[in-house]
């Protein structure tokens, strides 16, 4: 009895295989993970509730002492959301009780969406997409679409389209090549957003943004350009060419300069 009790335990306590340890995700490098920590497993600001601080309050009513209870309210995030900038919100299940006399009914609150245009400095476009108010607000707050972008987590970011945008304004930084025609304001814009590159690498960048799929994509296609082989004739010329230079022949010094 006590040997098949310490193996359900040993069964209980196994450890489930999590997101990158099986699969060609297993093989995905360091800096998509980093990026996935910071868009799935991150806790994202509250935004439809009000957390409580401490862990004790008292009650008004009663005087008595119970501890702080900060659940999230569940949000569901449809698809829809992936093409918009919603600020974070989402669509809440609840129930409504419309009549006193009757039993309470399923509701579903959504946030009032609107199609408006930001516009990005760095990048110097005009983007026509769905908000909400409380994107509006928040890039009023931030003092710009850009810094909106580039200050807040992916996690709260939630849409692929606000971290494929937060992907390119770093590119475009990292590479410099914003305003090719006008050096004076690239220069400017430059300066002013150029704090933000700081917790970036080249790689981080590269896999900042990226969906499961399109990571493994990714992978998948680098993986194929490294295991794809060459041809043998390359391979012969190169070592043809070293011999003939040890050799001393200049001709082949001078085929090499130009190949290679």
């Amino acid at each position: 009895m006590e040997q098949k009790l310490e193996r359900g335990l040993r069964l209980l306590y196994i450890k489930k295989p999590g997101t990158f340890d099986t699969g060609i995700a297993s093989r995905l490098p360091e800096a998509y993970k980093k990026f996935w920590n910071e868009w799935r497993c991150t806790t994202p600001a509250p935004v439809h509730h009000i957390e409580e601080p401490g862990k004790w309050k008292r009650n008004p009513r009663s005087g008595r002492v119970i501890p702080v209870q900060n659940v999230p309210i569940p949000v569901m995030y449809p698809p829809e959301h992936n093409k918009g900038l919603w600020g974070g919100e989402g669509v809440i299940k609840g129930f409504q009780k419309r009549d006193p006399q009757q039993r309470r009914v399923p509701h579903f609150w959504i946030p009032v969406l609107k199609r408006s245009v930001v516009y990005s400095e760095v990048l110097d476009k005009h983007i026509s997409t769905v908000v909400t108010d409380r994107t509006i607000n928040l890039i009023h707050e931030h003092y710009g679409f850009d810094h909106y972008l580039l200050k807040t987590l992916a996690c709260d970011l939630k849409s692929t389209l606000a971290l494929r945008l937060k992907r390119k304004i770093l590119l475009s930084l990292h590479n410099k090549d914003l305003y090719p025609d006008d050096p004076t304001k690239r220069e400017e814009v430059y300066n002013k957003y150029k704090k933000y590159l700081e917790p970036y690498t080249k790689e981080d960048l590269e896999w900042y943004g990226l969906t499961m799929i399109e990571a493994i994509k990714k992978q998948t296609d680098l993986e194929e350009i490294l295991n794809k082989p060459k041809p043998l004739k390359h391979l012969y010329r190169k070592q043809l060419l070293e011999k003939l230079m040890e050799a001393g022949i200049q001709e082949a010094q001078a085929i090499d300069q130009e190949e290679y």
